[in-house]
């Protein structure tokens, strides 16, 4: 009986594993703390990198169009080294012109013999995350999408992503390309990239060239209005001023919808000066269905989260003493200790309630501290190493950018060298100290 209960358990469990695979039944995620449910999520402040939140943030996954920020990134670079211009135009060749004509993608369709510049292309790639107009851009930089692909890893490595695979430039499935998928690829290769490298990637791209928020929250346009090539683009984030989903603040990013790689969206928000960054990938409902709605929702709670929870609080104020090391000891000078303390306060966005949960610590630069000593002379603002802030318990999230919260420590006043006579003295008191401490130990010795 159990052979055969076993025989039916894989008889079944097979195909449905397959179909799983496929993408064809719905498999329901956990529900998180905040109560998303997704692949992997990740929420930052735009302004100092901080991590707030993140879930599964390490796992690569397919990023769909969220590539395209990528493109956009070395696109304002090219502007800004001037190998391409706003008015440099685009002729279309076969390629672009058979993606743009597949209206199952998003597109804006191309006409087989027009020109477009790099401005147009632009707007339809931020807004409407058209995808031939994507590779268009990236023809313009590189000459071919092929070469494109080898500048988006090359950045991805100097901007210190990790885990990141860029195949074309539009975060399309490759199979998509019609067979013209950039040379060096596969037809079933994919993008992929965790959390936490999309949520970097928009990071530097907003720190970097911030102006690109300034098409991302145009919520709809006309291309090339008032011709016959007219043709709406309304964005695909509908978390902007007067769509499906708004929220307050939203002025972009990006959204992604391939069956490989589920609904995903970065999304960015500002509130009270306050900017954050949020990151779902693969996001679905209760059902375990991805929809539109889902990673907006998500995001929203995401949102809600940092917004609600976190503020910037002063952790270390200026001229702050280590308690039991507010100086240092000095070797050769004119005083025996000098006085340190920090250079500037420390902020950080943390939870309003955990301010008490951080603690400062005190690290020397062992070049100029021996054994808790420093050499006279010494001027008054000498940096002698640095003091970071860390949670008592070791479960602080850290910045996406890898940096730590903190300050150097200074001396606060001079300490001159000491004169020869002086050095002589000291050198014979320090002789006979420790003559004297030897000998009274070696007594104490023969009455032990």
């Amino acid at each position: 009986m159990k052979k055969v209960t076993r025989r039916w358990l894989v008889a079944f469990m097979v195909p449905v594993m397959f179909l799983t695979m496929a993408g064809m039944v719905p498999v329901a995620k956990a529900e998180s703390s905040l109560g998303i449910r997704v692949g992997g999520a990740i929420l930052i402040d735009a302004d100092s990198g901080k991590v707030l939140y993140e879930e599964n943030a390490t796992q690569p996954l397919g990023i769909a169009s969220m590539t395209k920020m990528m493109t956009e990134y070395l696109m304002f670079e090219a502007l800004e080294e001037g190998t391409i211009t706003w008015d440099q135009q685009f002729k279309v060749n076969g390629y672009t012109y058979a993606i743009s004509q597949d209206r199952r993608l998003s597109n804006v369709p191309l006409r087989r013999d027009g020109t477009y510049t790099i401005r147009e292309l632009y707007e339809a790639v931020a807004i409407y995350s058209a995808n031939a107009a994507t590779i268009a851009i990236a023809e313009t930089i590189a000459g071919t999408e092929a070469e494109f692909v080898n500048l988006m890893n090359e950045k991805a490595k100097e901007l210190g992503l990790t885990d990141y695979k860029f195949v074309n430039s539009t975060g399309l499935n490759n199979e998509d390309l019609q067979g013209m998928h950039p040379s060096g690829s596969g037809e079933k290769d994919e993008n992929v990239m965790p959390a936490r490298s999309v949520a970097k990637l928009a990071y530097q791209l907003i720190k970097d060239y911030p102006e690109v928020l300034d098409t991302t929250k145009i919520s709809q346009k006309i291309f090339r209005e008032g011709t016959s090539d007219a043709i709406e683009m309304k964005n695909w984030n509908f978390m902007l001023p007067g769509l499906d989903y708004e929220y307050p603040g939203v002025d972009g990013l990006k959204t992604g919808t391939t069956l490989f790689a589920g609904h995903c969206f970065t999304g960015t928000a500002v509130r009270e000066n306050k900017r954050l960054i949020a990151v779902v990938m693969n996001a679905v409902d209760d059902k375990g269905v991805g929809s539109y709605k889902a990673r907006f929702d998500a995001t929203r709670s995401l949102f809600d989260y940092g917004f609600n929870q976190f503020s910037n609080v002063e952790l270390v104020s200026k001229g702050y003493q280590f308690k039991g090391q507010k100086t240092l000891g000095v070797i050769k000078g004119k005083e025996r200790k000098v006085a340190i303390a920090s250079k500037e306060p420390v902020s950080m966005i943390i939870r309003k309630s955990d301010k008490e949960e951080y603690e400062p610590q005190l690290v020397v630069d062992d070049k100029l501290v021996k054994n808790g000593q420093v050499q006279a002379p010494i001027k008054k603002g000498t940096v002698i190493g640095h003091l970071k802030v860390v949670r008592k318990d070791g479960t602080d999230l850290g910045f996406i950018d890898g940096k730590i919260a903190g300050t150097e420590v200074i001396t606060t006043e001079d300490v001159k060298k000491a004169g020869w006579f002086a050095l002589t003295m000291g050198a014979i008191g320090d002789f006979f100290s420790n003559a004297w401490n030897s000998s009274t130990g070696f007594v104490k010795g023969l009455f032990k």
